[in-house]
C-alpha cells in the first residue's frame, strides 16, 4: 500500500524523517520496500504567469511567451503547447533546475532563433501523469484571491511537497490495508494520540415526501453478506474532485474520476472500507428490467421516474447462465459461485469485486444509492477468482474488513458527499443477519511466566539483563487498543480483550506475544543461548532418502522433478482440481511413470540420446468408491532405463544394440545392493501359459498389471518374500511404438513406506563388519530340470538356506527350453561357491552340503537332477 506522510501526520502527530519512520514500520513488521522522494520531483519549479503571448516567428506550433516568475525580470520562454495564452499561471522549470521524470536538465537555449529560458511544464512533465494533451494552468481565481502567485514553489500546490512510502503488510493484518491502520501503528510506536476523522453528521430520516428513499435491503445469505447499509442522497453535482482530494489519491496511486466516485475511493483508502455508489434512476430501471437511456439523454428523466415503485437491493449468488457488463465493459458469465448484489433480483454488480456498467455514476447523475456492506472473505475470494478478477475492494474483503466501523466509514461518506457534491440524505437504511449482530470481539488469557519463557531476558545495564515487567507489558498492550484485566486469582495473569480492528489476527496468547515484542523491540531482547544445545541430525527417512538418491545416480540414473499435476483421465482414480489453472494441469498425478516417459521421449526429440532418470515423489489417488473422500497420498520412487546410450558403436557397425532385460535388471540390482536390501523378482505374466498361477497371484496383490507394460516381460518385487516393494518391467511395444521410443525400455516403481519400513529402524543402525575370508573358494555346478512355474528366486533361496554357512553364493549360469527337456519343465544350471573364513575346504567339508542342497531341491520342488 502506498502511504502519503503528509496524510498520515493529519491522523497521528509525529516528528519522525520518512527514512525513520519507514525503519520504525519495518521493525514493526512492515516492511517497506521503497521511499518514493515526491518534492525532488519539481525542484526548481515555479508559478509563472504568462503576460503575453506570441507566434514563433519560424514555427506555427510553437509560441514565444514573455513570463513573470517572481524575478527581477521577466523570462522568455518558447513552448510548444497549443494551450497557452496570456494571462495564465502555469508551472514553469527555472533554469538549472532537473526533471527526474523525464530525465530533462533545463539550460538556456534557442529555438528557432529564439532565446527560451526555462519549460512550461505539462503533469506528465512533473511525474503526475502518464500524458498530457498541454501544460498544466492553475486556477485563475486562486490567482486573483491571491492564494497564488509568480515564483511560488509548486509543490505545495500540486501535492509535491510529500513523501510516499510503499509499505506492504502480511496477510494477517487486513487493519493495515487503510491509512487508519497504518496510523494506528505509529500511534502504537510513538505513544501519540490518535486522530480519526469521524463525522458528526447524523444520518438524516428518511423524508416522506420523497419517493428516493423508498430502497429496502433484503439479505437472503446469512454468511454471505452479514451487514448492508444503503443510503440515498439527492441533488448530487458530478463535477471533478477537489485538487487535495485528487492529489492524494494520485499518491495512493488510484486515478481520479470523479466526485462522487473519487469520495469511496478515498473511504477505501482511509478506512479499508469499500463502498460502492449506484446511480439510482438507472438502479430502479436495471431492477423494473428497463431500457437504460444513455448519459446523453438522462437529462432528461422527468419526476416521475423518481416516483417509481420501490427497489428491492438483495445480495445472492448468481444463477447459471445469468450475465453482466462490469464497468470495465466486459460482459461476464456468472458462475455459481459468484456474490451479486441485485435490483429488484436482477444483477446489478459483482459484490465486494466491481460495479456494473448499466447502474455507474455517470456525468448527468442526480441521485445516489451508497452501498456500505461486509461481506464475508471466503465468499469474496471464490466469486473474484471465478471471475478472474482482483480489484482494490476484493483485496480488501478477501483479508477480512472491521465491522464495528462500517457505519464509521458510511459516516465518513456521507459527510464529503455532503461537503464536496452538495448531495442531501433523503434516507438511510441497513439489514442484518444473526451474523451482523455479533460483536466482533474476543477475549484471551495472557501469562506473564509465558512471556518471559517465549521472549526471554531484555537488555538492561551492560552486562545485565532482566524480565519485561507488568506495567511495560500492560502499556504495550493499551498502545494496541487492548484492554488488560488482571486476573483476580493470579495477578500474573491477564484477560486480554481484542479490539475489533484487530479481531482477525489477535486469536490466542502467542499472538499477543507476539505483539509485544514487536512493539518493544526485537533488537531490545538480550542475545541468550540455549541452556542445553544438541547436534543436529538427518531424521532416518532424510538420511534415507540421501543414501538412496546417492546409489541411484552411483548406478546411473539423473533425478527428474515433475510437476504434481496433470490432464484428467476418466480411467484413472484422479483428484480433479475444483479451479485449475490450465487444462493440462487439472488433475494430481496418480504416478511417476509418464512423466518420466516424457522426459525420455523429450530427451531423445532434441537429439541427446536416452536418459536414464529416477525420481523420488508423491503420487495421490481418490478412495475407491468414495469420491467425497479426502485424497490419498502416497510416495513412490521410479525410474526408467533403455536405449543405447553409447556414443561410439564401431563395434556394433553403427548399430544401436537394445538393453537387455537383465542388463536392466542389473542396474536396479545394484542400487539394492548398495543399499543392502536383499529383494526377489517373480513373473507376473498375463498370458495363459501361467494364468492359474497369476489369478492366484493377482488376487493376493489385488492388483491388476499395469497395461503400459509388457504382459510377459514384468516382475514384482518383493522383500523378505513377504512385503510386496514394487514392480519393474519391460514398456508394452505398442506404447513403444506410439512414442517411437527405442526397442527395450524398462520402468520401475518402488514403495517408499516399504523402504523406510525395512531399512530404517533399530536394525538399520549397526553397521556389522565382516571380514574378507583370506582362504581360496571352491564352486560346484548343480542342473536339473525344474517346473516352468517355479521361480529361479524361489530355488536360489531354497539353496541358500539349505547350503548354510559354507554357501558363499549362487549364480544362475544357464537356461534350456526345448529338444530333451520334459513338457512343462525348463533345464537350469547354478554355480555353487562354497567358502569358509577359517579354512580352506576340502571335498569332505563340500560334498554333505552339496548333497544336502540336492536332496531339498527335490523334495521341495520335485526337480529332476542332471549332475
Amino acid at each position: 500500500m502506498r502511504v502519503s506522510v503528509n496524510w498520515l501526520k493529519e491522523l497521528v502527530d509525529f516528528d519522525l524523517s520518512p527514512e525513520a519512520l519507514a525503519e520504525a514500520l519495518t521493525m514493526a513488521g512492515f516492511e517497506v520496500e521503497d521511499i518514493e522522494d515526491r518534492q525532488s520531483w519539481a525542484e526548481g519549479v515555479v508559478v509563472g504567469r504568462v503576460i503575453s503571448r506570441r507566434p514563433h516567428p519560424d514555427a506555427e506550433k510553437l509560441s514565444v511567451c514573455t513570463v513573470d516568475i517572481g524575478a527581477a525580470e521577466n523570462s522568455t520562454i518558447v513552448c510548444g503547447a497549443a494551450n497557452v495564452g496570456a494571462d495564465m499561471c502555469v508551472p514553469v522549470a527555472t533554469v538549472g533546475s532537473y526533471l527526474p521524470k523525464v530525465d530533462l536538465k533545463i539550460k538556456p537555449r534557442e529555438l528557432r532563433g529564439v532565446p527560451s529560458a526555462g519549460m512550461i511544464c505539462s503533469l506528465a512533465e512533473l511525474g503526475l501523469a502518464k500524458e498530457s494533451e498541454g501544460i498544466y494552468i492553475f486556477d485563475e481565481a486562486a490567482f486573483e484571491r491571491g492564494e497564488i502567485k509568480p515564483g511560488q514553489d509548486v509543490r505545495s500546490l500540486l501535492g509535491l511537497n510529500d513523501f510516499v512510502l510503499d509499505v506492504t503488510s502480511t496477510a494477517n493484518r487486513a487493519d493495515a490495508l487503510s491509512m487508519i491502520g497504518i496510523a494506528r501503528e505509529i500511534t502504537a510506536i510513538t505513544g501519540n494520540e490518535l486522530k480519526l476523522p469521524i463525522s458528526d453528521r447524523k444520518p438524516a430520516e428518511p423524508s416522506q415526501t420523497s419517493s428516493l428513499g423508498q430502497v429496502k435491503i433484503g439479505l437472503s445469505d446469512p454468511k454471505a453478506c452479514p451487514i448492508y447499509i444503503g443510503s440515498v442522497l439527492d441533488n448530487i453535482q458530478i463535477a471533478p474532485s477537489p485538487d487535495w482530494l485528487q492529489q492524494r489519491l494520485l499518491a495512493a496511486g488510484t486515478r481520479a474520476i470523479n466526485n462522487v466516485v473519487d469520495i469511496t475511493n478515498y473511504v477505501l483508502l482511509e478506512w479499508g472500507q469499500p463502498l460502492h455508489a449506484f446511480d439510482l434512476d438507472r438502479l430502479a430501471a436495471a431492477g423494473s428490467d428497463a431500457k437504460i437511456s444513455d448519459a446523453k439523454t438522462s437529462n432528461a428523466k422527468t419526476n416521475d421516474a423518481k416516483t417509481s415503485a420501490e427497489t428491492l437491493i438483495g445480495v445472492r449468488f448468481a444463477k447459471p447462465g445469468e450475465t453482466l457488463v462490469t464497468l470495465d465493459d466486459k460482459e461476464r458469465e456468472l458462475a455459481e459461485q459468484t456474490l451479486l448484489i441485485t435490483a429488484a433480483d436482477m444483477p446489478v454488480a459483482l459484490a465486494g469485486v466491481m460495479g456494473g456498467a448499466a447502474t455507474e455514476v455517470v456525468d448527468s447523475t442526480q441521485s445516489v444509492f451508497l452501498e456500505a456492506a461486509y461481506f464475508d472473505s471466503a465468499a469474496i475470494r471464490k466469486s473474484a477468482r471465478s471471475q478472474g478478477l482482483r480489484t482494490e475492494a476484493s483485496a480488501r474483503y478477501e483479508r477480512g474488513v472491521n465491522p464495528a466501523e462500517l457505519s464509521l466509514a458510511s459516516d465518513r461518506a456521507l459527510q464529503l458527499l455532503q461537503e464536496i457534491a452538495g448531495a442531501t440524505l433523503i434516507g438511510q437504511t441497513e439489514d442484518r443477519t444473526d451474523i451482523g449482530h455479533i460483536t466482533p470481539t474476543r477475549e484471551v488469557s495472557l501469562r506473564l511466566s509465558r512471556i518471559s519463557q517465549i521472549l526471554g531476558p531484555i537488555k538492561a545495564e551492560p552486562g545485565q539483563s532482566t524480565a519485561l515487567n507488568q506495567a511495560t507489558i500492560e502499556a504495550l498492550l493499551t498502545k494496541l487498543g487492548c484492554q488488560a484485566t488482571p486476573s483476580s486469582t493470579d495477578p500474573m495473569v491477564w484477560t486480554v480483550t481484542v479490539p475489533p480492528y484487530r479481531y482477525q489476527d489477535l486469536e490466542r496468547e502467542i499472538d499477543l506475544i507476539e505483539e509485544i515484542a514487536r512493539l518493544y523491540g526485537y533488537d531490545r531482547f538480550d542475545n541468550t543461548l540455549p541452556a542445553q544445545t544438541s547436534r543436529g541430525y538427518l531424521s532416518e527417512e532424510a538420511a534415507l532418502s540421501r543414501q538412496l538418491r546417492s546409489a541411484f545416480r552411483a548406478a546411473g540414473l539423473t533425478e527428474t522433478i515433475h510437476y504434481s499435476l496433470t490432464s484428467t483421465d476418466p480411467n484413472k482414480n484422479q483428484v480433479v482440481l475444483a479451479n485449475p489453472l490450465f487444462k493440462e494441469y487439472s488433475a494430481l498425478r496418480t504416478d511417476l511413470l509418464d512423466g518420466l516417459i516424457d522426459a525420455f521421449k523429450l530427451n531423445l526429440d532434441n537429439g541427446n540420446g536416452p536418459i536414464n532418470a529416477f525420481e523420488i515423489g508423491n503420487v495421490f489417488r481418490q478412495p475407491a468408491g468414495n469420491a467425497e473422500g479426502d485424497p490419498i497420498e502416497t510416495c513412490k520412487i521410479s525410474g526408467i532405463v533403455g536405449g543405447d546410450a553409447r556414443r561410439g558403436r564401431w563395434v556394433t557397425s553403427n548399430k544401436e544394440s537394445p538393453l537387455t532385460w537383465f542388463e536392466a535388471k542389473g542396474i536396479l540390482q545394484r542400487v539394492f545392493d548398495s543399499v543392502g536390501l536383499s529383494v526377489d523378482y517373480r513373473a507376473i505374466d498375463d498370458g495363459a501359459r501361467n494364468e492359474k498361477l497369476n489369478e492366484k497371484l493377482n488376487e493376493k496383490l489385488n492388483e491388476k498389471l499395469d497395461e503400459r507394460l509388457h504382459p510377459g516381460r514384468t516382475a514384482s518385487l518383493w522383500v523378505r518374500g513377504r512385503t510386496r516393494l514394487g514392480t519393474f518391467g519391460q514398456l508394452h511395444p505398442q506404447l513403444r511404438q506410439a512414442q517411437d521410443l527405442p526397442e527395450a525400455v524398462y520402468v520401475f516403481e518402488l514403495n517408499w513406506d516399504v523402504l523406510t519400513m525395512c531399512l530404517t529402524g533399530t536394525s538399520s543402525k549397526a553397521v556389522l563388519f565382516k571380514a574378507y575370508s583370506t582362504y581360496p573358494a571352491s564352486d560346484r555346478d548343480l542342473a536339473f530340470f525344474a517346473p516352468i512355474e517355479v521361480t529361479v528366486a524361489d530355488l536360489a533361496r531354497s539353496i541358500s538356506k539349505s547350503g548354510g554357512k559354507l554357501l558363499d553364493s549362487v549364480m544362475l549360469f544357464d537356461e534350456y527350453r526345448g529338444d530333451n527337456v520334459p513338457e512343462g519343465q525348463r533345464s537350469l544350471a547354478f554355480k555353487l561357491v562354497y567358502r569358509a573364513s577359517d579354512r580352506t575346504l576340502t571335498d569332505q567339508d563340500i560334498e554333505p552340503v552339496h548333497q544336502k542342497v540336492r536332496a531339498a531341491l527335490e523334495k521341495t520342488y520335485q526337480v529332476s537332477l542332471r549332475s
